[in-house]
């Protein structure tokens, strides 16, 4: 059947469009006039003093730590998450220490993280999975003991916020995605780097524009790269942006509405329920199911997507077991979380008779399982 009900759908309207457009007749195509409103606006919303943009979340992250001057060092980051999380440490030159995610949400465990520290670590790097803030609180407090960075993986969580401050400012550097599932996006792949930091700020403006020396268009100083931001991206950018907040609290009010649709479903496990200082923005509603691919066949039957953010582990996928030897069983907490994670449709528009007809499914489904016993 045709899904009548998708997991995601990208928000594009004449607004853009025109954005778009006049970014096209009236802009140089690269490093336009839209590309640093965009970074300025961008700085602005979450908090902090510079905001760079770049082609990817991936090039955020990389070039942050290649500013940051990580090669060679550790950097403890998650298993749990997109395999660019960790590619960008190898990518690099540095290498990714894995500590496990905590059993009661998505992220990493402040503990398993001490415990994993050497005198090589250089930097954390806490990813925001799904939206959901990571414990920064204590991330931080062991950074600071142990004289190291923070360097936030904000890709799933644009306007998060712990304790009243937005995700990419809690740590010493943060790195968004714009990629077209994510809360905002840009027509395409794009990314921005957020700090306070002005030395870490030009350093990423330098490497994303060839090496060169600011102000200086044949000189350069440093082995730079070709990952800016394109100026008709950065115009479509700017109107998402003006968007962002509403869109959020629409994605929460539909998690509710879930949480509500979905509790006390024996098979069912719906996301962490967060203390009121945390403020998730959903860009995924991803609940757990003990018999999951059971699940999504029978809501694809019923008309609903569904997704599965991810099959394996970072530290799972072929290549890291060739590169390090994983064999399984090291993050038992992550290696659980994935075959159990289910995706459910989240997006602004959709609309809460459709987020009754998706728990209704799966109430008929749990409730079939029960009756099968």
């Amino acid at each position: 059947m045709k899904h009548k009900i998708p997991l995601a759908k990208p928000a594009w309207d004449d607004e853009m469009k025109e954005a778009a457009q006049l970014a096209l007749q009236n802009e140089h195509f690269v490093l336009g006039e839209s590309v640093h409103k965009f970074e300025e606006e961008f700085a602005t919303y979450c908090g902090t003093k510079f905001a760079i943009s770049t082609a990817s979340g991936t090039s955020a992250l990389v070039l942050s730590m290649l500013a940051a001057n990580l090669r060679g060092r550790s950097v403890i980051t998650t298993p749990m998450s997109f395999v660019a999380s960790a590619n960008s440490i190898v990518h690099a030159g540095a290498r990714p220490t894995f500590a496990d995610i905590s059993v009661q949400g998505y992220t990493i465990d402040p503990e398993r993280v001490r415990a994993s520290l050497t005198d090589d670590t250089k930097a954390l790097l806490p990813v925001h999975l799904y939206g959901y803030p990571a414990n920064m609180n204590e991330l931080r407090a062991i950074a600071s003991e142990r004289g190291i960075l923070v360097i936030e993986d904000a890709c799933q969580a644009h306007g998060a916020s712990l304790g009243g401050v937005k995700v990419g400012c809690l740590g010493d550097i943060g790195c968004f995605s714009f990629y077209p599932s994510k809360n905002m996006t840009v027509g395409g792949d794009g990314g921005m780097v957020v700090t306070n930091d002005q030395r870490i700020a030009e350093s990423v403006s330098s490497l994303r524009d060839c090496g060169r020396a600011k102000g200086k268009k044949y000189l350069h100083t440093s082995l730079g790269y070709t990952e800016r931001l394109n100026t008709v991206q950065a115009a479509i950018g700017r109107v998402q942006l003006r968007r962002l907040n509403a869109w959020n609290e629409a994605r929460r009010r539909i998690a509710s509405r879930y949480d509500q649709g979905l509790a006390n479903l024996r098979q069912m496990t719906t996301p962490p329920h967060c203390p009121s200082s945390v403020v998730p923005v959903f860009h995924l509603y991803v609940a757990r199911c003990t018999h999951r691919d059971e699940l999504r066949t029978w809501l694809a039957n019923a008309g609903v997507a569904t997704g599965i953010h991810y099959e394996l582990p970072i530290h799972l996928q072929p290549i890291y077991r060739d590169m390090f030897h994983y064999v399984g069983g090291e993050f038992p907490n992550s290696e659980k979380l994935c075959r159990e994670v289910v995706s459910l449709p989240v997006y602004p528009d959709l609309s809460m008779d459709e987020v009754e007809y998706v728990c209704q499914k799966i109430r008929e489904f749990c409730h079939g399982l029960d009756l099968n016993k």
